[in-house]
């Protein structure tokens, strides 16, 4: 693949992290799209890859020619509930209030469109939560590194309160660097 022509349609520090730890070579053009506008038949997984979908579309749309990849990460709570990023601190709150001492699923959506290239996917990750206190979760949200974070917390924080994940570390951080690696490689 000619690195030179790759676009990450995302402004996410820790995507774009991913990547070049990985030795990809890219530009940044963040998609800044509404994440909440989506079909609201689509179950968790589909949500994550139509946002995904919809973010390299618009930049591919102003970037003729590029290999634009476009991620979206929703957590889906023990109860199926689909959490995206929080509003604000209280819903911060909220999300990881519902979360603690749960076993719950990390989805990324992931999207590559380029010349004749169409891609589009998902990955699963389980997360196992421990048990948070109210004061620990208000220390947490204080500290605002839930802003910008699919379900209110990173796994690469401080203090992620994660105790066991099952499948991808890189999906729970923002990019399951697996498949976009074999996805770029085969470019």
């Amino acid at each position: 693949m000619d690195t030179e022509r790759l676009i990450l349609a995302s402004r996410s520090p820790q995507r774009i992290r991913l990547l070049r730890d990985a030795g990809f070579v890219f530009e940044i053009d963040p998609a800044d799209i509404d994440e909440a506008i989506h079909p609201s038949d689509l179950p968790p997984e589909g949500v994550a890859e139509f946002l995904a979908g919809a973010k390299a579309a618009h930049v591919a749309g102003r970037r003729p020619g590029a290999l634009v990849l476009g991620a979206d990460t929703v957590v889906i709570g023990a109860d199926g509930s689909l959490l995206g990023k929080p509003r604000d601190a209280e819903h911060a709150r909220q999300m990881l209030s519902s979360l603690s001492g749960t076993t719950h699923k990390v989805v990324t959506g992931v999207a590559l469109h380029g010349p004749g290239i169409r891609r589009v996917a998902h990955v699963h990750t389980a997360v196992r939560m421990r048990e948070l206190t109210a004061e620990e979760v208000a220390a947490y949200v204080a500290i605002g590194q839930w802003q910008g974070k699919a379900g209110g917390y990173g796994i690469q924080d401080d203090d992620p309160f994660v105790t066991a994940i099952e499948g991808s570390i890189s999906n729970v951080i923002g990019l399951p660097m697996e498949l976009v690696a074999d996805w770029l490689r085969a470019e």
